[in-house]
């Protein structure tokens, strides 16, 4: 079952229409009220099937996810729903456990929250997550060809990453942070600089959504092409670039 929810006139939204996934009817109609009132429009659905079924029928720019659901779990909604239309999906968990985040990441969530969460962190997230998406249309419209960086091939028009000859699938989020390494390989990006650059945050702090990203994307690009210099940030050590 699912319900769609709205309110004219609401704050700086582009009414980008969100769908939220949560089996807990409370928390579900309190995340809904809350991004109507910041004017997004909000479809509801309380388990795994109805939220496929959902994302397949409605035109959703981005989903809310609970991990546990009836019917079968929100990493399988995730699955499901980005090898159909690729769409970013903010999760939410009530482990912080490191292993169930990054589970989470690879079958293509962008963000991940951790119960128990405020709204307005809910809110901040969504908004951050639709800007990117917005401003890595743009970025890729305005960007010549594919960018070499040793063995990494990376194709920003067609979103598409090749590494020693190999295709690898990354989700948006991942990809766009291969790109923000890429633009200076060798050369230590700052975890704010990062944050800002990939994600629209003012600061990393308080989260640990990035070094999780980082450790997804070592898992498929290989984990020595991603050199950590602790305190300070991140590099991408591939043997050179040209374009």
């Amino acid at each position: 079952m699912t319900q769609e929810h709205s309110e004219t006139g609401g704050r700086g939204s582009d009414r980008a229409t969100v769908l939220v996934v949560e089996d807990d009817p409370t928390i579900n109609q309190a995340v809904t009220d809350r991004l109507v009132s910041e004017g997004f429009t909000v479809v509801q659905a309380f388990d795994g099937p109805g939220a496929v079924e959902t994302h397949g029928e409605q035109h959703i720019d981005l989903v809310v996810l609970d991990v546990m659901l009836p019917g079968f779990d929100g990493l399988e909604v995730c699955r499901r729903i980005q090898a159909e239309r690729p769409v970013p999906v903010l999760m939410l968990t009530a482990r912080d456990d490191e292993t169930d985040v990054l589970v989470g990441l690879g079958v293509g969530a962008d963000d991940y929250l951790t119960k128990p969460f405020r709204m307005r962190e809910v809110v901040a997230r969504v908004r951050a997550l639709l800007r990117r998406v917005d401003r890595a249309r743009e970025l890729a419209a305005a960007l010549p060809g594919p960018l070499t960086v040793g063995e990494i091939v990376i194709d920003r028009g067609a979103h598409r990453v090749v590494v020693a000859g190999d295709p690898v699938h990354l989700t948006p989020l991942e990809f766009d942070l291969l790109l923000a390494l890429a633009d200076e390989p060798g050369t230590v990006r700052g975890r704010d600089h990062l944050m800002r650059e990939v994600w629209g945050w003012a600061d990393a702090g308080g989260t640990r959504t990035l070094d999780s990203h980082v450790k997804a994307l070592r898992a498929k690009i290989g984990a020595h092409r991603v050199r950590t210099v602790h305190g300070v940030g991140y590099a991408l050590d591939a043997g050179g670039r040209s374009r």
